[in-house]
């Protein structure tokens, strides 16, 4: 009621909808809920994003109104009046107006995220309530908590997949249990002894911490961990299946409302899918596999991904972009590479050529080597990711230094400074040229390859 009215007086718009620039928070919890509730679209950025990255988005949008966790730094820029969000509003109200809440109007935008992994201004990608309701009722299938049980939550809510879990969570009437930093001890005790944790959503890493203890089960009534956010080792999958973890790998992206397919490795039937598939894409979506010439690969062959269907987002809020990625028939392609089996699996073989995706975070490698460009001791360089047991991918740096000769630590230090600690890369490799093509582009497979015949 007191965020109703706090909001009664602005007019939203997907094109001007309330902008938060916040740290992942309980009050950011309840306020995604309200808005969700209240039907006010709404949008989510990091507040340590680079001030030129929040006016990229300020070029796109023109919020009604803001919430940040640090008024005077974006009040300089941000020209939309400023809400305030109390910790006093949390306190349960002895009376509720139900009736301004509403599930319906499943066509209109609930809310706007920002896409990673292109080097131009971040895409907008306008998620609708419809595509909120079938991947809910899609994951639903798999698993979900029983109502009042918890879904404990370890990721940011400045990406589908956090935020999705709020979400979902008021469609089943379940709870949410969020932690602002991963404590090991204290996510295996959840797991193992509490009964009212039932699902948890993790990124590989969390999980390769958690099974370091050879004694972790969780307990009989669990019902899941959902693992995405990167590339899954089928040593990582083993270890779960041995041990009696039941984890479900899963595709998606933002355009999807997170994940389109999932992978339930412990089914009660006692049937086992292919560890390195990430399951059936949820029906009434639909899936093909092309070739670059748009031919529909039969199964076994790869190619490209393409989706179909009610949970797939409409366009980017920059039309000019949807002409590339939707044919004429609505398809999408998500630019990502795989195959199907012969029972419609899908396995996926590279992600967007784009991205690389470390400890569940997206990094954008052009953005990295344009940092690394800039450093007076490297004259060019390469960042590649390659598969790692620990982090999905690890980032790998190929350069040529001002002399031949650099100090990586001097060079790990100014990188701080501009990028977050997920994007610096984790090994810095001299080489003498960096293979190209006759018209000058990068040829990272030829560095992969190089890399995979010298240390693997």
């Amino acid at each position: 009621n007191r965020l109703n009215q706090e909001l009664k007086p602005f007019r939203f718009t997907d094109r001007k909808p309330l902008l938060i620039i916040s740290e992942s928070s309980d009050e950011l919890v309840f306020l995604i809920a309200g808005l969700f509730l209240l039907k006010i679209p709404f949008l989510i950025i990091h507040p340590g994003s680079a001030d030129s990255e929040i006016r990229q988005v300020l070029e796109s949008i023109d919020p009604a109104c803001f919430y940040a966790d640090e008024y005077e730094r974006f009040s300089r820029y941000i020209q939309a009046p400023q809400i305030t969000l109390s910790k006093e509003w949390l306190n349960k109200e002895q009376f509720t107006d139900t009736s301004l809440f509403s599930l319906s109007n499943p066509e209109e935008i609930a809310a706007l995220f920002l896409t990673s992994g292109t080097s131009h201004a971040p895409k907008i990608v306008p998620i609708k309530r419809r595509q909120i309701f079938f991947a809910a009722n899609s994951s639903a299938a798999n698993f979900k908590p029983a109502v009042n049980r918890y879904w404990l939550l370890c990721l940011p809510l400045n990406h589908i997949g956090g935020i999705s879990i709020i979400l979902r969570s008021i469609l089943y009437n379940s709870a949410v249990f969020r932690i602002d930093h991963f404590k090991v001890e204290d996510v295996r005790t959840f797991l193992s002894e509490n009964k009212l944790f039932e699902v948890a959503s993790l990124v590989p890493t969390m999980l390769i911490r958690i099974l370091d203890d050879p004694l972790f089960q969780v307990h009989t009534g669990f019902k899941a961990i959902l693992l995405g956010g990167g590339p899954i080792s089928h040593d990582l999958i083993n270890k779960s299946v041995t041990r009696g973890i039941p984890v479900v790998s899963s595709y998606g992206m933002t355009e999807s409302c997170a994940q389109i397919s999932a992978n339930a490795m412990l089914n009660p039937s006692g049937t086992y899918p292919p560890k390195a598939s990430v399951g059936t894409v949820f029906p009434p979506n639909q899936i093909q596999i092309r070739d670059e010439n748009g031919k529909i690969q039969p199964p076994i062959e790869q190619g490209q991904i393409w989706l179909k269907g009610p949970q797939i987002f409409d366009g980017y809020l920059n039309s000019e972009l949807n002409k590339t990625v939707f044919d004429e028939e609505g398809w999408f392609n998500t630019g990502d590479f795989g195959h199907l089996n012969r029972n419609n699996q899908l396995f996926i073989e590279n992600r967007r050529s784009d991205l690389i995706i470390t400890g569940g975070e997206n990094v954008n490698p052009l953005k990295v080597e344009a940092v690394l460009n800039e450093h007076p001791q490297i004259v060019e360089s390469a960042v590649i990711g390659i598969p790692d047991p620990k982090w999905g991918q690890k980032i790998i740096a190929f350069i040529i230094s001002e002399d031949g000769s650099f100090e990586e630590e001097q060079i790990r230090n100014d990188l701080q400074k501009k990028l977050h600690g997920f994007q610096i890369p984790k090994e810095f490799i001299q080489i003498p040229e960096l293979p190209k093509t006759a018209i000058g582009k990068i040829k990272k497979v030829d560095l992969i390859r190089l890399y995979e015949n010298k240390f693997i």
